[in-house]
């Protein structure tokens, strides 16, 4: 028996798909990221310099510290919320690291916002609603975040930012300015909090060669569910 294959895309359809992804998909998502700064009170000048740091800090992991591996089985493929990762070969300790791109100025722009709102009127509102936000993101992310043997800890990509989003939304009432700040805020140290560090006893279970908080950079749930949620909010 012979099995034919039936292309249903047409050359012209092809290369309008190729030019959707090559081209329309970056602007989209700079338009994203620009968006939601923007709404946090950054210009546009300040929102791409802020994302051009985040792009080229997403290539640097500072390592923190490294720990034994507890366990020998890993598998070369696994599949998590219809996500396929590729596993890499099992390593007898793994390496602790923080992404620059990530985590650590998504989390130094979060800080900077609740000083920000500190000094204006109202800003001990803003902080604690925030922080109100952080705690609930914590704990929905922690509920929902599992363990990838052989990678790290994976986290659903759109239960966080749906999460902060709400509470920028609800926590903020009264003071509807506040509601991007709360939101990027609970989105961003909330996953962090959440999916990393309540995990990291675990990460020694996973036979992972390297663990980087944050390390997929502006596609890591730390970073998404902030500008998602400041986005939206």
């Amino acid at each position: 028996m012979k099995r034919f294959v039936f292309n249903p895309f047409t050359a012209v359809a092809l290369i309008f798909i190729v030019f959707l992804v090559l081209f329309l998909l970056p602007f989209l998502l700079f338009g994203l990221i620009g968006g939601a700064l923007t709404n946090l009170g950054f210009t546009w000048m300040q929102a791409m310099l802020i994302l051009l740091g985040i792009i080229i800090g997403s290539f640097i992991n500072i390592p923190l510290t490294e720990i034994e591996n507890r366990t020998v089985m890993f598998e070369r493929n696994s599949t998590f919320f219809g996500w396929v990762y590729r596993i890499p070969e099992y390593s007898p300790s793994t390496v602790i690291a923080v992404n620059v791109g990530g985590a650590l100025i998504p989390s130094l722009l979060s800080v900077y916002l609740i000083v920000r709102a500190l000094q204006l009127p109202g800003g001990g509102s803003i902080a604690l609603s925030a922080a109100l936000g952080v705690a609930l993101v914590a704990l929905v992310t922690h509920r929902v975040a599992r363990p990838v043997r052989g990678l790290g800890i994976a986290t659903p990509f759109f239960i966080p930012p749906l999460c902060a989003l709400a509470c920028g939304l609800v926590l903020s009432w009264g003071m509807p300015f506040a509601a991007p700040i709360i939101a990027y805020v609970s989105g961003t140290l909330g996953t962090l909090v959440g999916a990393d560090l309540l995990n990291l006893r675990r990460i020694g279970e996973l036979g992972a060669p390297v663990a980087s908080i944050g390390g997929a950079g502006t596609f890591d749930g730390i970073f998404l569910s902030g500008i998602i949620a400041a986005f939206l909010a």
